[in-house]
C-alpha cells in the first residue's frame, strides 16, 4: 500500500501509458496538476467546510485488477427493476463485462474503453470533452481523477434512438482485505433525439477505508433527454468526491435526482452547462443522514445561451452529529438573456448538535433574465406536531409523517417507478415511517 502521489507515479509508469497518445499527455498532465495543487484544505474556497486531507491519511491500495469480487456478491446489490435493464458492474474503478449484463440492441448503445474510443470515430469527441470538468473544478481530486482517466468507459447513445432499458452502473469497492483507492471514470455521449435512464449507485464491500474518486462527464445532442438518478447508502468508512459534469450542447432536457444517506465524507459535484439556446435542466437532491455523516452538494448551473430554463430544489433532514453543506451557483452569461433560473434549498435539523452550512450564490452578467435563490434551516414545525397529536397519532409516528411528507417532494422526482419505490423504502425506513 502507498501513499496517492506514489499510487500516481506507479499508475503512470505503467505500460499502457507508453508512447505517445491523447490519454497518456491527459494523465501525465493529471499527474502534474496533482503534484502542484495537492489535496484541497479548507483554505480553498470551495473546499472551507469539508476537510478532506484527513480521510485520505489511510494507506491506499490501488486493487484495479486483484479484487475478489465474486457473481454472488454482485447479485447481492443489484437494484430493484433489474431483471429489465442494462447493467454496468465497476469494481475497483474498472468496468467488468463478465458481470455486466447488456440488454439493448447494439444498435442503441455502445461501450467501449477510453483508450480505443479515443482512437476511432469518437476520436474527436473523446478529445473535445474528456477533463471539461476541471474547468469548473480546477483542483488536486480532479487532476487525480485525470490521471487515472486510461481506464475509463466510454458510453455511446446513438442517434435517434432510445434504449429499451434502463442503464444501471454499480460502483463496487471491495474493501474486505485492505484500504482501497478507486478512481471510475465515464464519459458517456447522448446523440441527437435519444433518451436514457442512468441509474448510478456505489457500493463497498468490507469495513476497510475506501475512497471514490468518480468523474462522469456526459454530453447532450439537440433534442435529447435524460434522466439520472444517484443513490449514495454506504457505511462510516466509505468516503468519495463524485463528479457529474453535464454539457447540454444542443437543446434537450436533463433531468436529476441526488438521494444521499449514509457514508463518512460525501462530496458531490453536479456540474450543468447549458451551451445551446432552449436547454431545461431540472436537478433535485435530498440528504438524510446521521451519525457523523458529512455531506457537501455543490451545484453549478452555467447559463450561456439564452432562453434556457433551470430549476434546483435540495432538501436536508440531518440528525444526530451529521453535518451537511450546500452550495449552489447559478452563472447567468452576457449572451444568456431570457434565462429563467431557480434555486433552493431546505434543511431540518433533528438535533442540538447537527448542523448545515448553506450558500445559494446568482452571478448574472445580463439584464433581461428572472432568476431566483434562497434557502431555509429550521426544526420541525411545532403546530404541525400539535395537530397530528391532537388527532391520536403518536409523537414518533407524527415526526416521521412529517419528516417523510418534506422527503416526498423530492422522491416524487424520480420518474423511474422500481427506483422510486425503493428510494421511497430506503428513507421511510431511515425515517421510521410506515408505507
Amino acid at each position: 500500500m502507498s501513499g496517492l502521489k506514489e499510487i500516481i507515479q506507479e499508475k503512470i509508469s505503467r505500460e499502457p501509458f507508453a508512447g505517445n497518445g491523447v490519454l497518456k499527455d491527459f494523465s501525465e498532465k493529471g499527474m502534474e496538476l496533482f503534484r502542484e495543487q495537492g489535496i484541497p484544505t479548507v483554505k480553498h474556497e470551495e473546499w472551507k467546510y469539508t476537510r478532506i486531507a484527513a480521510v485520505l491519511n489511510s494507506d491506499f491500495n490501488y486493487a484495479a485488477n486483484t479484487s475478489s469480487v465474486t457473481k454472488a456478491d454482485v447479485d447481492a446489490v443489484r437494484l430493484p427493476g433489474h431483471e429489465t435493464a442494462n447493467e454496468l458492474v465497476f469494481i475497483n474503478g474498472i468496468y467488468h463485462a463478465e458481470f455486466s449484463n447488456i440488454r439493448s440492441s447494439s444498435d442503441a448503445l455502445e461501450l467501449l474503453p477510453l483508450s480505443e474510443a479515443v482512437k476511432g470515430e469518437y476520436k474527436k469527441l473523446v478529445e473535445s470533452n474528456l477533463g471539461h470538468s476541471a474547468g469548473y473544478h480546477p483542483d488536486g481530486i480532479n487532476a487525480l481523477s485525470n490521471a487515472f482517466a486510461y481506464d475509463g468507459l466510454f458510453i455511446e447513445v446513438k442517434k435517434n434512438k432510445v434504449p429499451e432499458h434502463p442503464l444501471y452502473c454499480y460502483y463496487i469497492n471491495d474493501a474486505r482485505s485492505s484500504s482501497v483507492l478507486s478512481q471510475p471514470r465515464t464519459l458517456i455521449h447522448v446523440g441527437v433525439n435519444a433518451q436514457v435512464v442512468l441509474v448510478e449507485e456505489e457500493i463497498t464491500l468490507g469495513s476497510s477505508d475506501s475512497f471514490i474518486n468518480r468523474v462522469s462527464e456526459l454530453v447532450v445532442e439537440e433534442n435529447a433527454n435524460v434522466q439520472l438518478y444517484k443513490i449514495q447508502n454506504e457505511d462510516v468508512h466509505s468516503s468519495c468526491v463524485k463528479t457529474t459534469h453535464v454539457r447540454q450542447v444542443g437543446k434537450s432536457k436533463v433531468h436529476s435526482v441526488t438521494l444521499t444517506l449514509n457514508g463518512g465524507m460525501i462530496r458531490n459535484n453536479l456540474n450543468f452547462i447549458l451551451e445551446a439556446p432552449g436547454c431545461e435542466s431540472h436537478m433535485y437532491g435530498l440528504y438524510c443522514v446521521k451519525g457523523t455523516t458529512h455531506v457537501d452538494n455543490h451545484t453549478i448551473v452555467d447559463n450561456v445561451k439564452p432562453h434556457c430554463f433551470s430549476n434546483e430544489l435540495y432538501k436536508g433532514i440531518i440528525d444526530e452529529q451529521a453535518t451537511g453543506v450546500f452550495n449552489g451557483k447559478i452563472f447567468v452569461r452576457k449572451d444568456a438573456q431570457k434565462t429563467n433560473a431557480y434555486q433552493s434549498n431546505k434543511n431540518v435539523l433533528l438535533s442540538e448538535n447537527a448542523s448545515v452550512n448553506t450558500k445559494p450564490q446568482l452571478e448574472i452578467f445580463a439584464d433581461d433574465v428572472k432568476c431566483s435563490h434562497g434557502c431555509t434551516i429550521g426544526r420541525l414545525d411545532e403546530e404541525s406536531m400539535f395537530y397530528l397529536r391532537a388527532r391520536g397519532i403518536g409523537e414518533q409516528e407524527a415526526r416521521a409523517l412529517l419528516l417523510h411528507a418534506f422527503a416526498a417532494e423530492i422522491l416524487n422526482q424520480i420518474e423511474c417507478k422500481p427506483i422510486r419505490e425503493y428510494a421511497d423504502k430506503i428513507i421511510s425506513e431511515r425515517l421510521g415511517f410506515e408505507l
